[in-house]
Order: structure tokens, then sequence, then C-alpha cells
């Protein structure tokens, strides 16, 4: 497709850089994740000696199974044009494997396709098993990268004394690295959440109950069968269910998946806000413009994209996470069209990773800018030099050194160590605070 007339930017604007994903969430995708469950379901039975007459071999099930490792765009194409005629997708893919029986000389095995299942024993398997795979081979990596590049950056900056800002007001100073060490530190008891993510499957019949299976083979153990199946496919069998899977598992994904979203819009916030204040500048690339009036200005766009697209999602991800546990009594049609937007949320986020990938390489560290803020806010150590006196039994020390700071323009470093001369306190104490500079107040690094 033309990108410049596609409806949505993941195909248009950003195409390339979410193009992995159209493996796992484009419709042909969904096509072959699902041929894939018909087939190993198909095999699967043939290990009990059904649809041959006999367990299928080894070369037979290679055979099988390229209906789906080789699968085509005229394969999707010719599901497409059953489809038209059945008005029911899962229908036609079943009718779809049928013609390819026929020409393997299988004929004999068709009505054992889908057999005793509904559609949603084949969606509800293979659309959590696209988005297993997706995660583990495109989302995770790129998270991962994320935290790999902050812990990069930490061990460069883990010496930058920093002033801090609560209140966007001057605090007790902190270190650069630590400070991008909260962030790593919070995306990865995300990430390993997420990564413990299960990936549950519903596998049962029309209600969940096995009723058809049941009736027509009462003696075999359709619920063992069912939840090894699954087992060797990496998903979890949700039971008991109704016609479909309850989506509470996929629900937690989602939340886990924007809590690190969130923690990432954080990072993005709090590195714009350190570039405008110029503690951070940017390489720059030849030939990129910043502003179509201003040639000078280099922005912070790779943060302002990753925002953005991280927002987006978490907006679609909410949805989909409030939506899908919720259905009218055994099934209603509305989780069918909601899970097909599925790769929409993992594609923004795609496009923010790949963003903030770009903008943390980007970032150069400004020492003298930092240093000359911590030189202009000595007013910091009053804290320091507050709590020292309090240990020494000083009277009102708070007061005294409320008095000198607050609400005042400008307090120097010679301001504060003539305060300290003043005092009444011995000249060990004197000495002790006078040693104090905002450079050294930063507290305990912590390791990483």
């Amino acid at each position: 497709m033309d990108s410049l007339h596609a409806l949505s930017p993941i195909d248009g604007r950003y195409a390339a850089t979410t193009s992995e994903l159209r493996n796992y969430f484009s419709e042909a995708a969904l096509f072959r994740y699902r041929l894939l469950i018909e087939i190993e379901y198909f095999i699967e039975l043939g290990k009990t000696g059904f649809p041959l007459d006999g367990k299928i071999s080894v070369e037979q099930a290679s055979v099988l199974r390229r209906m789906y490792t080789d699968f085509s765009d005229l394969d999707a194409n010719r599901i497409k044009e059953i489809e038209k005629t059945t008005n029911h997708d899962i229908k036609a893919l079943e009718y779809f494997i049928k013609e390819k029986l026929d020409e393997l000389q299988l004929h004999h095995a068709r009505e054992w396709v889908h057999f005793g299942l509904t559609s949603q024993d084949i969606n509800n398997t293979a659309i959590p098993l696209s988005l297993k795979d997706a995660s583990e081979k495109v989302l995770f990596p790129a998270i991962h990268k994320i935290i790999d590049q902050l812990a990069t950056r930490i061990e460069e900056w883990k010496s930058v004394a920093m002033l801090a800002r609560t209140h966007g007001q001057p605090a007790s100073p902190t270190l650069l690295g630590k400070e991008f060490d909260v962030f790593r530190e919070r995306l990865q008891i995300q990430f390993n959440q997420i990564q413990s993510s299960i990936w549950a499957a519903k596998f049962g019949g029309a209600t969940g109950n096995f009723n058809a299976h049941h009736v027509a083979f009462p003696t075999l153990n359709w619920l063992g069968f069912s939840t090894e199946f699954l087992l060797r496919l990496g998903l979890h069998r949700s039971h008991p269910t109704t016609q479909i899977e309850h989506y509470d598992h996929l629900a937690s994904y989602c939340h886990t998946l924007m809590r690190i979203n969130t923690i990432l819009i954080d990072l993005c916030r709090d590195v714009w806000t350190y570039i405008s204040m110029d503690y951070f500048s940017q390489k720059v690339k030849a030939g990129e413009i910043g502003s179509s009036a201003m040639p000078h200005k280099v922005n912070p766009i790779d943060f302002e994209n990753a925002e953005g697209n991280l927002g987006y999602a978490n907006a679609v991800l909410a949805h989909l996470a409030e939506k899908l546990p919720v259905s009218r009594l055994q099934r209603d049609l509305t989780d069918s069209t909601v899970l097909r937007n599925l790769g929409v949320p993992l594609a923004h986020c795609l496009i923010a990773l790949k963003s903030l990938q770009r903008g943390i390489d980007k970032l150069v560290v400004n020492e003298q800018v930092i240093h000359a803020d911590l030189e202009r806010n000595a007013v910091v150590l009053a804290e320091a030099i507050q709590t020292i006196l309090r240990r020494e039994g000083f009277h009102n020390p708070y007061e005294a050194l409320k008095e000198l700071t607050r609400g005042k323009a400008r307090v120097s470093l010679e301001d504060i160590r003539t305060f300290i001369l003043q005092l009444e306190v011995s000249d060990s104490v004197k000495s002790e605070l006078l040693a104090l500079e905002p450079w050294n107040y930063t507290g305990i690094i912590q390791s990483t």
C-alpha cells in the first residue's frame, strides 16, 4: 500500500518504524496464526489416530505445517475470496484447509479440521500467541535497550553533582547519574513483571465445556488434551471459561505496559526540562532543521515524539484493559473488533521506544552549566547547616537559617561562610560547616 494514502500513521509516516509488527498483527499475520492453531490441533488429533485412521507421521506433519510456515499472500487472498461467500472468517479458513487437504490427497480427513471447535478456540489461541511472539521478539528487546542505555549513561554521569528541584525550587543537591538510576530501577521492576506475563488462551468448545468433543468421544480426557496442546504452544489454558477467554491476563499485560509507558513519559518530561535548562545539549545531525523560522534551534523532538506516542498507546491500552474482560453472558462480539486493534498500541510504543533510543544517544551533558547552577544556589546548604547545628544543640538553628536564606534573591557561598564564622560553636564544628559545598553535599552514593 502507498504509505502516502494510509489512513493511520502506523502504516503511513511510521511504516518503516513499525514494519516489524506486521508479522504479528496484520490481517495476513492473523490468518497465519489461526492457520497454525488449526493445523497443530489437527496434528495433535492425529496423535490419537483420528484424522488419518492412524497416527500422523513426521513426514505428514511436516507437509501439513508448510501450510502456515510457507503461508503466502496468494493463500491469504484465497481465504478472503472464500469469506466473500461464507461471511465468516474462521469458516473461510476451515474451507481453505480442506482445499489444501484435497490437494494433498487427504480428503478423507477433511471433517477432522476444526473438529468440535468454535471460532474463539482459534482466535483466543492465535491472538495471545501472536502477542507473546511480538512482545518477546520486538517489544521487550526495545524496552530492554532503553534500560541498557540508561545504565550506560548512569555510569558516565555517576559523579556529576547537580542541583535538585522540588516544586521547581532549588533543593538538596543530587547526582545526575542517580536521578537517571531512579528511572532505570522503576523500568526494570515493571519490565520484570511484564516478562512474567501469563499468555492465556481459551480452548473448550462453544461454551467452554467441550460439549461436542465429549458427546462424540466421551472416554477421552479432553481437558488434559487441550491443556497439554496449549502448553506445547507456550500458552496457559484458562478454565473454566465461557465461549471466550476472559482476558484478565491480557488486561494485566496492558496495565503493566501502561506503567512502563508512564515511567517513560516521566523520563521524557524530565529530560525535556533538563535540555531547556541547558543541562544537556544534543548531538546535531547534518542537514536537520529545528525550526522553519529560527535557524539556531535544536529541538528535543525525540523526547516529544516519544511522549506523544506513549500517551496515545496508553489511551488504547486502557480501553483494551477495561473493555475486553467484559462480555455479555456467554459471549458477545464486542471483543472481536477491539482485538483487531491489539497491534495499534504496541506500534505506538515501538515508535516511542525507537525515538527514545535516538534521543538518549544524542544527549551531551553540560557539566559547566550544571556546576554553575549549583554555585548560584549555595542556599541549599541551609539544610545541612541547620541539621549539624541541631546535632550540636544550637538554639533554634532552623529559624536562624530561615532568617538568613528565605526569600532572598541570592545567597552566595561567601554569605554562608560569613554566617558560619559568626556562629557560637566550636572551631571543629565551624571547620566541618566550612567544608560544605553544594557539589559535595550529595548524600549517599548508591550503587546501581
